[in-house]
Parts: structure tokens; sequence; C-alpha cells
């Protein structure tokens, strides 16, 4: 199932367990604002694989969880379009781990505190593996793209930022 050793039992680990998928943990050392890039190239994997997960809101104040490449960034405007609502926005800091109950750097889209609509980029799913946080800092998990339905109820959205200009996620 997945790796136990010395890592962290946080509340994405439990849910993996439960949900009897496979897994396999993996630690790095975590730097602040180090984001994917630094996990791909401390892991040795390309950033693609990498995803993060981010925490926003729509102009109602409605939380929802957004899953993207660590290469790639949301577009606010076409996820807003998406969910027929006015607009999406990055929660604060402070919103964001009220809502998932993980400190930001460490958010997984499983074991969520509340629970929220999680969406993910439609193209992950056409990647055979994905390296995503296993909720803390530093812990991620490798694990198949369908695991993100199957867990985590995501729903797969074309939402990812072209070149033309307008508002964007960047975590």
């Amino acid at each position: 199932m997945g790796g136990e050793g010395d890592f962290p039992t946080t509340p994405a680990i439990r849910a993996l367990k439960a949900a009897q998928v496979a897994y396999t943990a993996h630690q790095y050392a975590y730097e602040p604002h180090g984001g994917t890039a630094q996990c791909a190239r401390q892991m040795g994997i390309p950033e693609h694989h990498v995803v993060k997960t981010i925490v926003l809101k729509t102009s109602e104040g409605k939380p929802l969880v957004m899953l993207m490449h660590g290469d790639a960034e949301i577009s606010l405007n076409k996820l807003a379009r998406i969910l027929g609502v006015k607009r999406v926005e990055t929660c604060t800091v402070e919103e964001a781990e009220r809502t998932s109950g993980y400190f930001v750097g460490g958010t997984s889209p499983f074991g969520f505190r509340k629970r929220v609509p999680v969406y993910a980029e439609a193209s992950i799913f056409d990647l055979d593996w994905i390296v995503i946080n296993g909720g803390a800092r530093g812990f991620f998990v490798k694990i198949a793209p369908e695991i993100l339905r199957t867990v985590a109820a995501a729903e797969p959205v074309e939402a990812k930022q072209s070149d033309a200009p307008g508002g964007s996620a960047k975590a």
C-alpha cells in the first residue's frame, strides 16, 4: 500500500489507507516558497508530474480546491466560467489553513477538515503517475491520478492558464 517507516501519519495518509489504495511516500527537505520546482528537483522527477493543491474561494465565499500541474498556472477566469460564478480567487493563508486543516505548503486534497469540492486539471489524468502533497511540508505521495477521483472526488476541468492575459493563481 504505502511507505510505512518514519513518515508522518497525516489525515491524508489515513484517507489513503482507509480507501485501500496504493501509494508510495517520499520526503524531501522543505524550503519555504520553494514550490513544486524544488520538490521536482530534489526528487529527480519532471515538475509536470508534481501536482499542487490550491485552496480557492468563489465570489460568494464558498471554498474549493483546484489541483494543477506544478509547471502550470490556474486561470481563475476560466475556472469561474466553468463553475458558473462571478469570480474565483485565492484564499488567504488563514482561510486556506482553516478550511483544509493543513499548513500552507503541506496541503493535500485528501483528508480535508471541511468537505469542499475538488477540481483537477483534466490533463493530470493523462499521466501514468503523479506526486502530490501527503499532508505535511516536505512530504509527498506518489499515486495513480485516478486516486484523485476515487478518494478526493476530484472532477476534471480544463482551467489551465494559457499565454493570454487574465487572472491566474500561482502557488
